[in-house]
């Protein structure tokens, strides 16, 4: 079965809409900060369409931008400006920043109850410890079509393809914590394919195009492609999609799975951090 994240987005924006029709009715209404450094094409374009997006679910959304020979010092005090503002609820960073600026630096000067997509390590902190706080919006998005379909995780063997602080690793935490047995995989591990064709479910976020393969996978299995990649001016996930598909119990495509849901999450995050800031 293809796993859509399309429909899975659709079932989600529902109920998110009638959450901030809620706290419309309290006299909130969400505003999410889109912060753009440089003039990277990719984050542009992302940046306008998550104005959109914002736009769709009638939230407040702004682009603040700097420029390519921006310091680090500026952009901190943008940062600061708008952990201060209390009509911003949500700061959500376009990566990656230009050459020479410390992602790191940047992060760490977010405000952990604004940072939407759960980069500081006050979020990892809390994802790691089980305490409440803002997760990264692609796992999130992984869990959600796992959980739209009722893919059910208890007990279930997983392996997580890729260790990054941004996917690999909150994701594996995200199963953990829904009791699944999980295995990371990553550039050094040892027989992989032993590893995967064991797999109830497979979750691929490497970053690299035909990284599993059919031979790879086990009759039946579930695979979760994070990937997104360009060949050939064509847009491919992280797996070998026409040949998995065949071999895989349930599937997600590429585009039209992960990365639909994942702006989602973004306003997902963004209705949650407003709950939150209302409470203190």
């Amino acid at each position: 079965m293809i796993l859509d994240g399309k429909e899975t987005a659709k079932a989600l924006e529902e109920k998110l809409k009638k959450q901030i029709a809620e706290s419309k009715k309290e006299g909130f209404i969400p505003k999410l900060a889109i912060l753009l450094i440089g003039n990277s094409k990719p984050s542009q374009m992302y940046a306008r369409f998550m104005m959109k997006v914002a736009e769709n679910y009638e939230i407040r959304s702004e682009i603040y931008e700097k420029s390519e020979d921006a310091t680090e010092d500026d952009v901190k005090k943008l940062i600061e400006e708008l952990n201060q503002d209390n009509t911003v609820t949500g700061i959500l960073p376009m990566m990656p920043l230009p050459k020479g600026m410390r992602a790191e630096e940047i992060i760490k000067c977010i405000d952990p109850d604004k940072d939407i997509d759960g980069l500081t390590t006050t979020n990892a902190g809390r994802l790691f410890t089980g305490k409440e706080g803002l997760f990264g919006c692609t796992p999130r998005a992984v869990m959600a079509i796992l959980d739209y379909y009722g893919i059910q995780l208890e007990g279930k063997k997983v392996v997580v393809m890729g260790r990054s602080n941004v996917i690999g690793k909150p994701v594996a935490q995200m199963l953990l914590d829904r009791n699944a047995t999980v295995t990371i995989c990553h550039s050094h591990t040892k027989n992989i394919k032993e590893i995967t064709k064991k797999a109830d479910i497979i979750i691929v976020a490497v970053g690299r195009p035909q990284s599993l393969t059919a031979d790879m996978v086990n009759t039946g299995a579930v695979v979760i492609d994070v990937g997104i990649n360009r060949v050939e001016g064509v847009t491919v996930g992280d797996v070998d999609y026409e040949h998995v598909k065949e071999i895989a119990g349930d599937i997600t495509p590429v585009p039209g799975g992960v990365g639909s849901v994942t702006t989602t999450m973004v306003i997902e995050s963004l209705v949650k951090a407003g709950k939150q800031q209302r409470k203190k």
